[in-house]
């Protein structure tokens, strides 16, 4: 019987070839977007469960006040990991971890190597990254030590096998391989190359402080139920008498830790670390979306099997008169659409292997053809295909199952009634799902242009980026004044930081005839040059200047040391100051100076984030970046000279380099992405809600096949009998919208609520989508009813 079942399916698709062809397209594009999303939910939420303590993993997070400003960030001093194992006997290790970039050389073989990692001795204890060769207790209980991964051994020594043991030089110090370990996991949120011991940072890292918070501390507690009360006792010994007076704490100001579980940091924190994070309501939006994409597939199966079984009357009449039962005509048709399910998955599953390499475009990541070869994958293929052909198919079975031999044989199917409204339901369910993609969309992409065009506050565009370490400092001025001298090089600067996000954390102190007034905010120092090569405004004073320097006098122990400052438009407003009545006052950051300068306020930080007070200072010594504007007309060309100076003068560093506008883009790759996503998913469901429409038109014309006939007869033109079929469906398409609409502003205002700087939702967003679909759907419609109208009307009411 379950062969007869499969022939007859067999047959009735290679008979019914459009429809077969549209149901199988449909459900593959489905079950391929469920596929691959799903590898990309399973990704994110397993992140760092590869660990074996990863229950047991904290990272601890500061947060403290000052200056009646609460601040939290995810680095803390380089007190906070040993004080608490030396306090709290539920903490049985730590690691402070700290990353950066750093030249590794091999006799002559020199790279520039982003991914260094700083981490304390126990860090191949709390984490789990297998090492190949060495051993975990000992990899980092030296500070002449040093562990590859295996991708680092084989670059650098061709095999890890004999990495062993040998010396690379790194820091100025000699490195001795102790250890190899694997690649990092894709979904660890600590990656790197390299891992050496977390005091080769220098001298600043010996002493433990609360403060200076650049380190990101993990912690190891030794029951993972404990960690509530945890976070208690360390809230309350940070209040304790002894800690406030050791972090100069006074009044209300405070200062304490959080404790984030290891694997609730990357979708769950709002505090970055060495990546950004992702979302977990990125994880239902997409989980959403692979819900409404295979809802309208189904959609569509369930209006076509009904729209084909016009023409199966017979088939079913002659099938109840030999004694086939209910449930047996039942079984065929659930059949059916189970051999069209099973044909669809394949594809599916093929497709979606072809189409992993696009995929890791919009999701950043690096999936490979074994994500999808895997036990959960494929068994969830197989219990979501089962579900979609049971769904897809059982309205349709129940339908043809329960209709009586008479009616058959004497009219055929005529689909009425509450059935009409189940199909009416469908198309606007479709067609709704689909509108308001569009329009979630398409504001999500005018936020994106947006953020590309917004005007602010400095010039990001042909500004190149050049690492400063090791003895750069040193030659500090010879260098810059060797990169202002080449030609197609308009102005060198230098700072600690890029100006797209600063993250310094600082405060300042202003004493006026309104009294004492302390201040938190965001701080840059900088070199001279640096409003020039940015170009931003000055509503007030005058750029740093050579001359400044002789204020940073250090004899006499600092004696008569002064830094000068430039200031924000916002901390001049909030200190209660014009720009012009700021220039030569005096505040006090690590010395007391003048305000030289304000600057027109300008984006330090993600346009989620509002611009807060922002202290500029001339601190050349802290320079981690030059910054160098060039000639846009010309860039290859200048970007070659300044290398051949850069090899010149700095023989023993690799010439990197990468753009200020890049830096920009990496802050909203997680909206990029988003972006992407939602407009090919958009592209999908009115693709597939147009199939569904198209199936419907078809059902429509042949049932009114006769009508169709009788008013070409009688004179109706293409247009007229056009505009009657298709009205009925325009109708539900306007329904559509206009439920649709209203979600889609609702969505669209939520998810626009997360940028301080965002675009107002324009009506012609609206307008435009709402026209678009319905020319989309009369097209659709046309095609059918057009052709029905061409037809011979003779013809036509003969063969009625």
């Amino acid at each position: 019987m379950f062969r007869n079942y499969i022939k007859t399916a067999l047959r009735n698709l290679t008979k019914n070839k459009l429809y077969s062809g549209i149901n199988i397209a449909g459900l593959t594009t489905a079950l391929t977007a469920c596929l691959l999303i799903g590898v990309f939910i399973t990704h994110e939420l397993s992140y760092d469960k590869f660990n074996k303590n990863s229950d047991r993993i904290v990272r601890a997070t500061m947060e403290y006040k000052n200056a009646e400003t609460v601040n939290s960030v995810a680095t803390t001093g380089t007190k906070v990991g040993p004080q608490f194992k030396r306090t709290f006997p539920g903490v049985e290790e730590y690691a402070r971890t700290f990353l950066s970039h750093n030249t590794v050389r091999l006799d002559d073989k020199i790279f520039d190597e982003p991914r260094i990692l700083y981490a304390d001795p126990a860090f191949f204890k709390i984490f789990s990254f297998d090492l190949i060769e060495g051993d975990a207790a000992s990899a980092l209980d030296a500070p002449d030590k040093i562990v590859l991964t295996r991708s680092m051994a084989r670059k650098y020594f061709g095999n890890e096998q004999i990495a062993l043991n040998k010396t690379l030089l790194s820091g100025g110090k000699d490195l001795r391989v102790s250890a190899i370990c694997e690649d990092v996991p894709q979904n660890s949120q600590v990656k790197f190359d390299f891992v050496t011991q977390f005091l080769n940072l220098g001298n600043g890292v010996k002493e433990e402080t609360w403060w200076t918070a650049n380190w990101i501390t993990y912690l190891l507690v030794r029951d993972k139920n404990s960690i509530a009360a945890l976070q208690e006792q360390v809230i309350e010994y940070m209040n304790t008498a002894e800690v406030r007076k050791e972090a100069r704490l006074e009044g209300n100001n405070y200062l304490t830790y959080h404790l984030e579980p290891l694997t609730k940091v990357h979708l769950h924190s709002n505090l970055s670390g060495f990546e950004p994070n992702g979302s977990v309501t990125y994880i239902y939006m997409f989980a959403a979306i692979a819900l409404l994409i295979l809802i309208i597939a189904c959609a569509n199966y369930t209006n076509l099997a009904t729209a084909q079984s016009a023409g199966r009357s017979g088939e079913i009449g002659v099938r109840k008169v030999m004694g086939a039962s209910k449930k047996q005509v039942f079984l065929q048709f659930i059949g059916e659409s189970g051999v069209i399910t099973a044909i669809a998955a394949v594809l599916a599953f093929s497709l979606a292997v072809f189409l992993i390499p696009y995929f890791n475009n919009i999701t950043g990541k690096e999936f490979t053809s074994a994500s999808l070869i895997r036990p959960v994958p494929i068994i969830a293929l197989i219990v979501f295909s089962v579900i979609v052909s049971f769904f897809a198919g059982v309205y349709p079975a129940l339908v043809l199952s329960g209709t009586k031999i008479i009616g058959i044989l004497k009219k055929g199917f005529s689909f009425t009634g509450g059935n009409t409204r189940l199909r009416k339901t469908l198309i606007v369910a479709q067609f709704g799902i689909s509108v308001f993609l569009i329009i979630y969309t398409a504001i999500i992409l005018q936020q994106m242009k947006y953020m590309q065009t917004k005007n602010l506050g400095y010039e990001k565009d042909h500004v190149v980026v050049l690492p400063i370490g090791g003895k750069m400092l040193k030659e500090f001025k010879t260098l810059k004044d060797a990169f202002t001298q080449v030609r197609g090089v308009e102005s060198v600067t230098a700072a600690y930081e890029t100006p797209e996000y600063v993250e310094w954390g600082d405060g300042v102190t202003v004493t006026d005839e309104k009294g004492k007034l302390d201040i938190s905010l965001n701080a840059m120092p900088v070199d001279l040059d640096f409003i020039k090569t940015l170009k931003m405004e000055l509503l007030a004073g005058r750029d740093f200047q050579e001359s400044d320097f002789a204020m940073m006098d250090t004899a006499n122990n600092n004696a008569n040391y002064h830094l000068p400052y430039i200031i924000n438009e916002s901390l001049a407003k909030k200190i209660g100051w014009s720009p012009q009545q700021a220039i030569g006052k005096t505040i006090e950051n690590r010395a007391t100076g003048p305000v030289v300068a304000v600057v027109k306020d300008f984006n330090f930080s993600s346009l989620h984030e509002p611009i807060g007070p922002l202290l500029m200072f001339l601190g050349r010594d802290f320079s981690r970046t030059f910054m160098v504007r060039i000639n846009g007309n010309d860039m290859q060309s200048v970007l070659g000279r300044l290398e051949m100076v850069w090899k010149q003068r700095i023989p023993d560093r690799p010439f990197n380099y990468h753009f200020l506008d890049e830096d920009y883009n990496k802050l909203y790759e997680a909206e990029q992405r988003t972006s992407l996503l939602f407009s090919v998913a958009a592209g999908l469901a009115i693709i597939l809600a147009c199939l569904g429409l198209f199936g419907l038109a078809a059902f429509s014309t042949v049932q009114r096949t006769k009508e169709i006939g009788i008013r070409r007869v009688l004179g109706a033109n293409v247009s007229n009998i056009t505009l009657l079929i298709a009205k009925n469906f325009l109708s539900l398409v306007g329904i559509a919208i206009a439920a649709a609409i209203p979600l889609a502003w609702w969505a669209g205002e939520k998810w626009l609520q997360d940028f301080a700087f965002r675009v107002p939702i324009n009506i012609s967003v609206f307008i435009a989508t709402a026209v678009v679909t319905i020319l989309i759907a009369l097209v659709t419609v046309s095609f059918h009813t057009v052709k029905a109208a061409l037809s011979n009307p003779v013809k036509s009411l003969r063969t009625e």
